[in-house]
């Protein structure tokens, strides 16, 4: 019983609910913007991306904490620079494994570089790998508004072809999509939502939003439009729900955000067991849109 109450404190739970409107509003924008981007992830193969960006994400939260400048467009910077990089130099799954191999671990070393030559608050180094519950603040949250508006007006934009492109590849260049230029152009948005992702779950933890959810929602359905949908209300759940749960506990809030995404996909994948034992079979999640994106793209090439 001690250590229930050590871990959950719901005295003044409505006083310090009041505090966190921000990163409430954040999470769920996150869990937005994560849970599409997760359905393109899942698609393209690229849950080690995700990992590996985030690591260059975290040297560049460090060292903007280091210099005393914004850290979100230190995150950003990082982000947006190991992207470009995997995106220009890994168009092959197998070169682009390899890069990111190397790129983590030099991320990684860097970031904690940065952290062991910074003389503030420990708090402030814990977060950046752990997530913070309290740490997004007016500025910050302007910054991921603004980054989500980007990242989803883009999305929305190269929607159909992406689709495509992630589906069948070799037919959608066939047809005059423009797959290479595709590829970079939806790792840059990886990126943008990686950075973003840092600020509430912390660098470690990214994949529970940006990969979890997916995974799950395709364990439970083919439909194209129903894995999207899904993804995005499982990665709302998972941030909005960590952030709820973590605010009466002395515990970070990236254990509560992992743990219900892992729940939410180990719910998913016994339903998806049981069907597949009763003879239902997935295809492949967006093979629809592919067919209907097909005579679209002839059209307009």
């Amino acid at each position: 019983m001690s250590l229930w109450r050590q871990i959950f404190n719901f005295a003044d739970y409505g006083q310090l609910l009041a505090l966190v409107h921000n990163s409430i509003l954040a999470g769920l924008v996150l869990g937005v913007v994560g849970g599409l981007i997760s359905t393109f992830v899942m698609m393209r193969d690229l849950p080690f991306a995700v990992h590996g960006i985030s690591e260059l994400s975290f040297a560049g939260a460090s060292a903007a904490l280091l210099l005393g400048v914004n850290v979100v467009a230190g995150s950003l910077a990082g982000s947006i620079i190991a992207a470009l990089t995997i995106g220009a130099l890994g168009r092959r799954a197998r070169d682009r494994n390899s890069i990111i191999g190397v790129l983590m671990p030099f991320g990684l070393g860097l970031g904690v570089l940065f952290l062991s030559l910074y003389k503030g608050r420990s708090a402030n180094k814990f977060g950046l790998l752990t997530g913070q519950i309290v740490a997004v603040d007016t500025p910050q949250l302007s910054w991921l508004l603004a980054t989500s508006a980007v990242v989803l007006l883009c999305l929305l934009l190269i929607w159909r072809p992406l689709t495509f492109a992630s589906t069948d590849p070799e037919v959608a260049a066939a047809r005059g999509v423009p797959v290479d230029a595709l590829s970079p152009a939806f790792m840059l948005l990886l990126g943008l939502t990686v950075a973003m992702s840092i600020q509430i779950v912390g660098a470690l933890l990214v994949l529970s939003i940006i990969c979890t959810p997916a995974a799950a929602a395709m364990r439970i359905t083919a439909a194209p439009r129903l894995v999207t949908t899904l993804s995005v209300l499982f990665a709302v759940c998972s941030v909005v729900g960590g952030i709820l749960l973590a605010l009466g506990s002395s515990i970070p809030i990236s254990p509560y955000v992992t743990t219900i995404s892992f729940a939410i996909y180990l719910t998913c994948r016994l339903i998806g067991n049981r069907r597949s034992r009763h003879g239902w079979s997935a295809p492949r999640p967006g093979a629809d849109d592919a067919r209907v994106s097909t005579p679209v793209a002839a059209q307009h090439h």
